[in-house]
């Protein structure tokens, strides 16, 4: 899957980089005709802990699915959009299938 990832006000190190990559690879295994997807890292002047968010969008025929999440890092944000987005992809493939 071709994944664009974008740093909002800061340059994210390759660690992270390939952290985001690998999980949303893992994804195609629950529908696999994701097409593209964007990802875009934040750090939000929230006050708390919780001040990195993470926006995955992901283009799937017919349709976009989106997930934000805020978390104290951003592997932990990734991981909680990675949850979000595998329940919308799942009920997505259920919806085509029930057609």
């Amino acid at each position: 899957m071709k994944v664009q990832i974008h740093s909002v006000h800061f340059d994210a190190d390759q660690k992270l980089l390939d952290f985001i990559q690998k999980r949303l690879d893992k994804l195609e295994t629950f529908y696999d005709r994701v097409t593209e997807g964007e990802v875009i890292l934040k750090l939000n002047n929230k006050d708390g802990i919780a001040n990195k968010t993470v926006e995955v969008k992901l283009l799937v025929p017919g349709s976009i699915l989106f997930c934000q999440e805020d978390a104290p890092t951003f592997e932990a944000a990734t991981d909680a959009t990675y949850e979000c987005m595998r329940r919308q992809l799942v009920k997505h493939k259920e919806k085509l299938v029930n057609h």
